[in-house]
């Protein structure tokens, strides 16, 4: 079975630092296969013939790069049907609009997290799928976003974000 696995807070400003080529090699030692790395933000897709276990994981990534790894491991299917919900018409460029998809670990999954992160309709369009947020905002409007008063938050800590691009590309590297 296909799994992504999603890296929380590495290679940022220097800090945490994790090599994608050295980090698939640590999946293909841990028993994964097919093993592909997306982007230095920690991003890797593998199959596995057994569910692989979080915990395991972290270890595995403590062990080889020293420091705690904040890792969420979704199916194939999950990663496939966030993507799914991004509205066709969100994009992610440098002059109009800023898209995300904010992953979500267990404790911050559900429905009322629209409201914990200070959502502004008014500026803002943030929609509710299991297993994420998907965020929207004008480029105009970005520092109005509730995403920039969450930075650094405890709620912050729950979640891993990544452009709808980045989203989107994972879900075509899960295609079955």
């Amino acid at each position: 079975m296909k799994y992504a696995c999603l890296l929380r807070a590495i290679n940022v400003g220097g800090n945490r630092r994790v090599e994608m080529q050295r980090l698939k090699k640590v999946f293909e030692a841990y028993g994964a296969t097919n093993v592909v790395t997306y982007i230095n933000s920690g991003n890797v897709v593998f199959e596995s013939a057994k569910a692989p276990s979080s915990v395991d994981v972290q270890q595995m990534l403590k062990d080889e790069f020293g420091f705690d790894i904040p890792v969420l491991l979704l199916s194939a299917k999950q990663i496939r049907d966030i993507a799914e919900a991004v509205p066709k018409e969100w994009q992610n460029d440098r002059e109009q609009a800023k898209s995300d998809v904010l992953y979500l670990f267990s404790d911050a999954d559900k429905p009322e997290i629209v409201k914990q992160i200070g959502y502004r309709p008014e500026f803002e369009t943030v929609l509710y799928v299991p297993g994420a947020l998907l965020s929207h905002v004008k480029r105009a409007n970005q520092g109005r976003s509730c995403l920039l008063k969450l930075m650094g938050t405890p709620l912050y800590k729950q979640m891993t974000i990544r452009n709808v691009n980045t989203a989107r590309k994972l879900a075509e590297l899960c295609a079955e």
